[in-house]
This record gives structure tokens, sequence and C-alpha cells, in this order.
């Protein structure tokens, strides 16, 4: 048996830390789209979440790395990590409108089951038996949650999991230019196609913000994106993402607690019993792939 070097241990650790730090930013800025969403349409929010982010990170980061921030070695990779992100993120804010929020977050964190599975035929990552068992364990959670048959099912949710099938691609995406474009890089084309596309849809369905406070909500929206989402970039520079992607498990905590505040929820009994599920589906991913690296 082998023991791993200290330096690299201390990378996977504060990859998983920049995750945690981005699962923690999310579920406040979903709060902030719930709060918004009551007063007007997905699409402008969408856009606002986009172009703030797109704006925001132009403004700090251009006059450091220059015009070499925007030229990156694989642009096509890159235009279609946006074009997925837009995607999962058009449809979480128009799922997320209709269903509690801690809820969404439980349906959101299928998204490491489908990076855990797609990261062996898109990156070469291999999976094992047991880390295959804990994804099909925490897919199982999220059935419980959604609940489809049953009369309380919502049609919503469907929105969700195609938010995470796309977020999940977006990651592996991710991963696979981490190595080659810095992460600023990243965080730019992140939001570029968004802001683009919703800059030409966003006319057709404007609503005069109600209030200055209305104004600095949206653009916080893309601050916060922002933020997370460099984290995200940051982070799988540091370590692999099927050891990453569990870790975003920790949003179901924020968003128990953000959605309390928005709308004085809490969730169901079998909303909690699976997020267990899917918790504990995540930490055995964490585990095995922990046990592969040191074995």
């Amino acid at each position: 048996m082998t023991t791993p070097p200290a330096g690299l241990d201390r990378r996977v650790l504060f990859g998983v830390l920049l995750m945690c730090t981005a699962s923690t930013i999310f579920p406040v800025m979903n709060g902030l789209v719930q709060v918004l969403s009551r007063s007007y349409p997905s699409e402008q929010l969408i856009w606002a979440r986009t172009a703030a982010h797109l704006l925001i990170v132009l403004a700090l980061l251009l006059p450091r790395y220059g015009v070499a921030l925007v030229i990156p070695r694989r642009p096509g990779a890159q235009i279609l990590r946006s074009c997925l992100l837009l995607g999962s993120t058009a449809l979480f804010f128009f799922g997320v409108k209709d269903i509690p929020l801690a809820k969404a977050a439980c349906i959101s964190l299928m998204a490491p089951f489908f990076v855990t599975l797609l990261a062996w035929p898109m990156l070469g990552e291999r999976i094992r038996a047991m880390r295959l068992a804990a994804v099909l364990l925490g897919f199982l959670g999220v059935i419980v949650v959604i609940r489809p048959g049953a009369a309380v099912f919502q049609p919503a949710s469907l929105l969700i999991v195609g938010s995470a099938l796309c977020y999940a691609v977006y990651q592996i995406y991710t991963r696979s230019v981490a190595g080659q474009d810095r992460p600023e890089t990243s965080v730019v084309y992140s939001a570029l196609v968004g802001s683009v596309v919703m800059s030409l849809v966003v006319p057709f369905v404007w609503i005069m913000p109600h209030s200055a406070a209305d104004v600095a909500l949206m653009a916080a929206l893309g601050a916060m994106g922002a933020a997370g989402h460099y984290c995200v970039a940051r982070a799988m520079t540091y370590a692999q993402a099927n050891v990453l992607s569990p870790f975003q498990y920790w949003q179901i905590i924020g968003s128990v607690l953000v959605g309390y505040a928005v709308s004085g929820l809490f969730p169901e009994p079998h909303v909690w019993l699976g997020a267990a599920i899917i918790v504990g589906a995540g930490v055995t991913i964490a585990l095995t792939a922990a046990r592969s690296r040191i074995g």
C-alpha cells in the first residue's frame, strides 16, 4: 500500500472546500429566485443571472488577464459548457417557482450521481461496483423525494431532473477543460451563451423593476452565480469530478434553511427520508473514491 504525497492530499481537500463553498452560495441564490419569481418572469431572472455574471467577471478579471481571458484553448468545449449551464439554469428557474426549495435541492442532487456515471465514458475516471451501487441508491433517494405516481407528484420536479442532467454534463466538460483553460476563462464562458441568448429573449417579457432593491437582488443573482461557478471551476483543477461532486449534497442544509426563511415551510417527512438516502449514497461515493486513491 502506498501513501499519496501530502501536497496531493491538501489539493484534494482544498477542492472539497471550494465545492462546499459553492454549495453554500447556490441555495441563497435559489432562494432569491423564488422571491423574485413572485413579481418577474423566469426569462428576466435568467437574463439577470447570466448577464450580471458576465459583466461582473469581465470587470474584475479583464484588467488583470487582458484579452487572453476570452481566448480559450478549447472554444468548442467552452461554448458547449455555456449552453449546458444555460439549459440547467433555465430548467431550474422555471421548476423552482412551483416546488419547495429543499425538495428542488434534493432533486438537483441527481447531478453528482449523473457525474459519477458519465465521468467514466467521458473522462476515463473508472467507477467501481460499490460506487455504482451508491449511485443507484442515490437515484432511489431522489425517487422517494419526487414520489412519481403519487397524488402529490409535481410535474415541475421533472424540470429539476433535466436541470441536474444538464449540470452534470456541464461539470464533466468543466473538468475536461480544467487542465487547459484557466478557471477565470471558464467562469467567463459559463455565462456567455446565456447572456447572448437571453438578451434576445428578455425584451419580449420585460417587466420594469419595481424598486432599487429588486435591481440589487437581480444583480446579486449574477454575483453569486459567478462566485459559485468560479469555486466549481477552481475545485475541478484540484480533484477528480467524481470525488468532488458528492459534496454538493451540502446544498440540502442550506436549502432547508433558506426555504424556511423564504416560505416558512419545512420539508415533508418523505423529503427528509429521500435526502438521508441521497446523503448516505454521496458519503459512500466519497469514501470509496478516497480508498481508491490510497489503495
